[in-house]
């Protein structure tokens, strides 16, 4: 029998809503249709026992990930990235157990990789309660910190990329510390998630200690390689920022968020959602600045929530921000963010 996901199936969709009545408090009944269609197809079309386990572990670790966070999601929370082989005695060690805590004394909660080094310092910072530890399952080198093993919201994970999912899914920021080859795969998949907008706009701090060169020899090779070369933008420069110290990356992270909450897309309008508004001659010079986001005749309007986002109702008080963006300059994006936030 040939299945499809947008057609009726007879008897099997009969069996399948049969099934999530007797498994009861199911919601979002369509998508959980499509879910266990979507395993049957996989058994019908393919015989290699190799991608059905991929496909199998992918959802349970998926699964799972939501599990684990769910209970979470009402508070901010940063991920922080950097070297698993960072040494206690290091100085960088102690600015990442710093960063930690005062992140959490800010009420953050951080999501590190739950490794030794820079993970552990900033998993020692925050405190068990307020850590995540996203693990990884390696031959060597990776165990989980004491910070979070056997911690409820530590999670083990056999594929890579379901544990990126997880970094950058579940946060609000992100700190990157000086690292290896993991850390820099880090950093380029969140720019990357950052400059093509399949990540909404977060502030992505890069940590060196005082006077350290680590970060400002990076950013002078995507300067004179990248962007001399034409293969980024200078706009895309505006994607993260640097920093020498805790309080002021602090400070940035909280700055993102001191007037902007969230964005949402209804139909081809941008919605930025704030926390409070802005005037109407602020309004003005947003539109003026900004006007090479806009779709040709595109505005840049204030509005109250639309009909769309009636599934929204915590933040239906929220002002907003509708922007006829073009979607391509999502380091300009970020600029209009920071003003949007500094506007009087």
């Amino acid at each position: 029998m040939e299945l499809h996901f947008n057609i009726n199936n007879g008897p099997v969709d009969d069996v399948i809503e049969q099934l999530m009545n007797m498994a009861e408090n199911i919601e979002q009944k369509g998508i959980v249709r499509e879910m266990i269609l979507a395993a049957l197809k996989a058994g019908q079309e393919s015989s290699d026992k190799a991608d059905l386990k991929l496909m199998n572990s992918t959802l349970k670790e998926m699964r799972f990930t939501a599990k684990v966070f769910e209970p979470y999601r009402r508070i901010r929370k940063v991920t922080v990235f950097g070297s698993a082989r960072t040494q206690p005695h290091e100085p960088i060690y102690g600015i990442a157990r710093s960063l930690g805590r005062k992140l959490a004394d800010a009420g953050y909660m951080v999501i590190t990789g739950g490794g030794p080094g820079i993970m552990q310092a900033v998993n020692e910072g925050a405190g068990k309660e307020r850590s995540f530890g996203v693990n990884i399952r390696l031959p060597f080198e990776q165990r989980m910190n004491p910070i979070v093993d056997g911690n409820p919201r530590s999670i083990t994970y056999k594929y890579f990329f379901n544990r990126k999912v997880a970094f950058l899914k579940e946060t609000d920021a992100v700190a990157l510390f000086p690292g290896g080859f993991g850390t820099l795969d880090e950093a380029m998949e969140t720019l990357t998630l950052l400059q093509t907008g399949k990540r909404d706009p977060l502030p992505l701090v890069l940590v060196d200690e005082p006077g350290g060169t680590y970060w400002t020899r990076w950013i002078r090779f995507m300067q004179n390689e990248l962007m001399t070369e034409g293969y980024i933008s200078n706009s895309d420069l505006h994607l993260f920022e640097r920093v020498e110290s805790v309080d002021e990356g602090i400070d940035k992270i909280r700055s993102f968020y001191i007037r902007y909450h969230s964005l949402r897309y209804v139909g081809e309008r941008l919605v930025l959602r704030l926390t409070s508004r802005i005037g109407e001659e602020a309004l003005q010079e947003l539109r003026d600045g900004y006007a090479d986001l806009l779709v040709p005749g595109g505005e840049i309007m204030p509005s109250g929530p639309l009909p769309e986002e009636r599934d929204e109702p915590d933040i239906a008080g929220f002002p907003r921000i509708v922007v006829d963006f073009n979607r391509r300059d999502f380091g300009r994006l970020r600029k209009l963010i920071d003003a949007i936030n500094a506007a009087s």
